[in-house]
């Protein structure tokens, strides 16, 4: 009697039984693929980045920045290249030399990651707004805001 309720227990569990194993057995091929954009896309840009404005490292944050990009500076505010996106930096650290940073917001959506810190510098505190764009196998700094906090 056993085996026979194993039997009819069997004809039903088999059956749905193959179709698992045939899904397992893909889905390491489907998920691969997928593995690795989504791995450079899930990398915390936003921990070199920080680091940077935390040292007051101008030359270094800007390896991050895009060709173009946008920049304002307390209240100054403009498209610039690296170059001078560089200088308005080199500027910024030379006014104000930056104590601590630290990020308290973060965000993404589709190829855009966003963040929201607080930069203690030159004995005043200051909102950093950072986007950043991910194209071609990389991260770039789409636009730098520093606003004084009043």
């Amino acid at each position: 009697m056993w085996l026979e309720i194993c039997n009819k227990d069997a004809l039903i569990f088999f059956p749905a039984m193959k179709n698992i194993i045939r899904i397992l057995a893909f889905a390491p091929a489907l998920f691969m693929g997928f593995g690795v954009a989504s791995s450079a896309q899930d990398f915390d840009v936003f921990t070199p980045i920080a680091k940077y404005i935390r040292l007051g490292d101008a030359d270094k944050l800007s390896a991050w920045f895009a060709d173009n990009l946008e920049v304002e500076v307390i209240t100054r505010g403009s498209d610039s290249s690296r170059s001078q996106a560089r200088q308005i930096m080199k500027s910024f650290f030379s006014a104000y030399s930056p104590s601590a940073f630290d990020i308290t917001h973060q965000a993404d959506k589709c190829n855009m990651k966003y963040a929201l810190g607080i930069l203690n510098a030159g004995g005043e505190r200051f909102v950093v707004t950072i986007f950043v764009n991910y194209n071609r196998d990389s991260f770039q700094i789409q636009q730098l805001k520093i606003e004084r906090v009043e």
